[in-house]
């Protein structure tokens, strides 16, 4: 069993930036791949970024890419997203996951999920 906590969310301005933060512990967090989803009102949840369990490889949405980065650091059972140039259309609930795969993609790979943090971005 793994457990995730989000914490890191608030409000921002348009084009400002924030850094989400997700805690796990549990079982050894570095046997699994991470990533984050996001879900804004009445729509589905849908795939933000992902990275594999060493942080060797990242992968991310297009409407985020360029401007969102996902880190981890496996000695602290954590992993980050640094969201820079933030737009109105960001703003979402925003989700830790983590899955036993290779690589995270879907909400469908996903073993655990966080319980979520919320992210407005005002124009």
């Amino acid at each position: 069993q793994v457990q995730l906590v989000e914490s890191g969310g608030g409000w921002v301005q348009a084009g400002g930036s924030l850094r989400l933060s997700c805690a796990a512990s549990g079982r050894t967090f570095s046997s699994y791949a991470m990533g984050w989803f996001r879900q804004a009102p009445g729509k589905e949840r849908e795939f933000v970024a992902a990275i594999t369990r060493s942080g060797a490889g990242t992968y991310y949405a297009d409407s985020v890419k360029g401007r969102f980065t996902i880190s981890r650091d496996n000695a602290k059972n954590t992993v980050y997203l640094q969201m820079n140039s933030l737009k109105p259309e960001d703003t979402a609930v925003y989700y830790c996951a983590a899955t036993e795969a290779i690589i995270l993609r879907t909400t469908r790979q996903v073993n655990y999920w966080g319980k979520g943090t919320l992210v407005t971005v005002s124009s």
